[in-house]
C-alpha cells in the first residue's frame, strides 16, 4: 500500500492552481508569441493545466525528487504525449523544453509568497522544484528526440522505397533504374522491391539498370550480384545496363567477376536483348 505524503510543493499548487495557471500561460504566451500559428489557445491551456494536475498528483504521493520513480509515471506519459505532439507541430526541441521550465518563475513566485519569511525553507523548495522541473524539462527532449529520429527514419525508408521503383517494360520484362549510391540498406530494399514485382507480374526477365549510379566499387558490384542471385532464386534472369567505359575498367580493375551475368551499355540494348530472347521484336514503319 502507497504511503500518502503530501509534500509542501504539491500544497502550494493545490492552494493557488488557478493563480499558477493564469501566469504560466501568460508567460508560455509571451514566448510563444512567434508560433501562435501552431497551436492554439485551447490546447495550451489543456496541455498546461494537464501538467499541473500531474505534478500536484505525483508530489502529493512523494517526497522523491526522482521523478524516474512510480510515482511520476502519470506525469511523464503525459509529457511524453506533449512531447510527440510538439514534435509533430514542427516546435523545436529548446521550445518543447521550454515548457516545463517556464513553469519555474511561476511556481517560484507563489513559494516565495509562502515562504519568504522562512529563507531556509524558501531555499530548500527552490531547490527541490527546480531538481524536478530540469528532470522533467530534459525528459520532454528526450521523448522529442526519439519521436523525431523515428520519423526521420520513417522518411528514409520511404524515400528508398521511392527511388528504387521497378517498371513493367513489357509482359514479363521489368525494369530497375538505380540512380544514387547503392549501399547495404538500399540494396534490401532494391531486392525486396524487384523480387516482389517478379512475384506480381509473374516475370521471368529483369534489367537492372545503373547509367545513375555515379561509382562502382567492390561494394557495389557485391550488391549487384547478390540481387541478381536473388532474382535468379524467383526463376528470372538478369541483364545489367548502363556499363559505361569507366565503369567497365573500374571492375575489371577490381577483379570482380561479372561473368555470369549479361551486361549491356544502354537501357534500350538491355531492352532489345530481352525482346530476342523472348522471340519479340519491334517493326518500325
Amino acid at each position: 500500500m502507497m504511503v500518502v505524503s503530501t509534500h509542501p510543493i504539491s500544497e502550494v499548487i493545490q492552494r493557488h492552481e488557478n493563480e499558477l495557471l493564469a501566469d504560466w500561460l501568460r508567460l508560455q504566451n509571451q514566448n510563444l508569441a512567434s508560433r501562435r500559428d501552431r497551436i492554439s489557445e485551447s490546447q495550451l491551456r489543456a496541455n498546461s493545466q494537464d501538467f499541473v494536475m500531474g505534478l500536484r498528483e505525483a508530489m502529493s504521493v512523494s517526497d522523491s525528487v526522482d521523478t524516474t520513480q512510480p510515482a511520476w509515471a502519470r506525469l511523464r506519459e503525459i509529457l511524453a504525449e506533449f512531447s510527440k505532439q510538439r514534435a509533430a507541430l514542427g516546435f523545436s526541441p529548446a521550445e518543447t523544453a521550454t515548457f516545463v521550465f517556464s513553469f519555474k518563475q511561476a511556481l517560484f513566485g507563489k513559494l516565495r509568497q509562502e515562504y519568504g519569511g522562512d529563507p531556509a525553507k524558501f531555499a530548500e523548495l527552490t531547490w527541490a522544484a527546480t531538481e524536478i522541473l530540469d528532470q522533467l524539462g530534459l525528459f520532454t527532449v528526450q521523448v522529442y528526440t526519439k519521436t523525431r529520429e523515428s520519423v526521420i527514419l520513417r522518411q528514409q525508408q520511404e524515400l528508398l522505397e521511392l527511388s528504387t521503383p521497378v517498371v513493367e517494360l513489357w509482359t514479363g520484362i521489368l525494369a530497375l533504374p538505380l540512380i544514387g549510391t547503392l549501399d547495404s540498406n538500399r540494396t534490401q530494399v532494391v531486392m525486396q522491391n524487384l523480387l516482389e514485382a517478379i512475384v506480381a507480374k509473374e516475370a521471368d526477365l529483369a534489367i537492372i539498370d545503373i547509367t545513375g549510379v555515379p561509382t562502382v566499387d567492390t561494394l557495389v558490384a557485391q550488391h549487384l550480384l547478390k540481387t541478381v542471385a536473388a532474382a535468379r532464386l524467383m526463376g528470372a534472369d538478369c541483364i545489367i545496363s548502363g556499363i559505361r567505359p569507366q565503369i567497365a575498367q573500374t571492375i575489371i580493375h577490381l577483379g570482380v567477376d561479372l561473368g555470369a551475368v549479361i551486361t549491356k551499355a544502354t537501357l534500350a540494348d538491355a531492352f532489345r536483348l530481352a525482346l530476342k530472347k523472348k522471340n519479340l521484336s519491334i517493326g518500325t514503319r
